[in-house]
């Protein structure tokens, strides 16, 4: 992974992202030799949100198996019923398009 400044980034933008791009590069951008940001291959963008929504979803499974065996279950009912819901799916119409309607064109008048 290499590491450049904002400076070398803006002189060379078009290359970084192609190396980025098509070879799989990846680059630390760093200001005042902090790290900034970082310009990384769109693959490995969609492999990090992927492991993320999996991360999530598995600290998700092990918090609620921990509820349930701690008897913190509470039936679906109760809570329609605590919450003065009501269960039952309602159809609600859908509206019209309100449609504007244009002024008359200028009708040409003259003689022939």
């Amino acid at each position: 992974m290499r590491r450049i400044n904002v400076a070398e980034l803006r002189q060379d933008l078009a290359e970084v992202l192609n190396r980025a791009a098509y070879q799989g590069e990846r680059f630390i951008i760093h200001r005042r030799e902090k790290n900034a940001a970082a310009i990384i291959p769109i693959e490995d963008l969609e492999l990090l949100e992927r492991l993320v929504r999996e991360e999530e979803d598995r600290i998700d499974i092990a918090a609620a198996a921990a509820a349930l065996s701690e008897g913190d279950y509470v039936p679906y009912e109760q809570v329609i019923a605590e919450l003065g819901l009501n269960d039952e799916r309602r159809e609600q119409p859908v509206p019209a398009p309100v449609r504007k309607r244009r002024p008359a064109a200028a009708r040409k008048t003259g003689t022939k």
